[in-house]
C-alpha cells in the first residue's frame, strides 16, 4: 500500500507542475508585461505560487470530503476493518500540500526569471 500511495503522491506531483508549467507558458505575455511595468520577481514567483496552491487546496478539500466517510463505507464493507487513526486526514493533506509547493515553485520560479522582451516578442 505505501508503494501505491508513494507512486500516487509522484504522479500528483508531477500532474500539478505540469499543469502549473502549461499555464506559465501560456501566461508568459501576461508575466512578461507585469516584469516590464515594475513588478518584483517576488510577486510574480507570489502570483503563480498561490494560483498553483489554490488548485491543489480545492481538490484537497474535495479529496478529504470524498474520504471522511470512506471509513463508515469499509467498516459496513468488511469485516473486522479499523481505521488506524484520526491523524491520517491532518498528515495526508499536509504531505499533498507540500509535494503540490514543490511542484508549483519550478515554475513559479521560471515565470520569475522571464525576459520582458523575449516573452513580449514570443508568440
Amino acid at each position: 500500500m505505501l508503494t501505491f500511495a508513494a507512486l500516487a503522491l509522484v504522479l500528483a506531483g508531477i500532474g500539478i507542475y505540469g499543469l502549473v508549467a502549461f499555464t506559465v507558458g501560456q501566461r508568459s505575455q501576461e508575466i512578461g508585461i507585469r516584469v516590464a511595468l515594475g513588478a518584483e520577481k517576488k510577486n510574480i514567483l507570489r502570483m503563480v505560487l498561490l494560483d498553483g496552491l489554490k488548485l491543489a487546496a480545492i481538490g484537497c478539500a474535495i479529496g478529504m470530503l470524498v474520504a471522511f466517510f470512506l471509513p463508515r463505507l469499509f467498516k459496513a464493507a468488511f469485516y473486522d476493518f479499523q481505521v488506524l487513526g484520526g491523524w491520517l486526514f491532518l498528515v495526508v493533506p499536509a504531505v499533498i500540500g507540500a509535494v503540490a509547493l514543490l511542484a508549483c515553485y519550478i515554475p513559479a520560479r521560471r515565470a520569475a526569471r522571464v525576459d520582458p522582451m523575449v516573452a513580449l516578442r514570443y508568440e
